[in-house]
């Protein structure tokens, strides 16, 4: 049983534009449900790539900004547990 997709108009032309170009570079005329079907499973085969495109974006920090940030950090030689940083911060 099929199921209808809500797209906004964008995507909805990219669809019918990747539809054109298959039909022309292939001869074969597809679907945009069998592109949706495949773009789904190749995406469920690769999930990782799917999910990390999701999350928010990073910019990597240059080595000085890195440097910068650690600058005046001193090792104390003490290990702080969780339960050290509560009872500081919560008294």
């Amino acid at each position: 049983m099929a199921t209808s997709v809500k797209m906004d108009e964008e995507t909805k032309s990219r669809l019918e534009r990747l539809q054109a170009e298959i039909r022309l570079k292939t001869g074969k005329q597809v679907t945009q449900q069998e592109i949706l079907e495949r773009l789904v499973n190749d995406a469920a085969e690769s999930k990782a790539d799917v999910i990390d495109s999701f999350r928010e974006s990073r910019v990597p920090v240059d080595n000085d900004a890195h440097e910068t940030f650690h600058e005046g950090t001193v090792a104390s030689g003490q290990e702080t547990t969780e339960d050290d940083i509560d009872g500081i911060i919560y008294g």
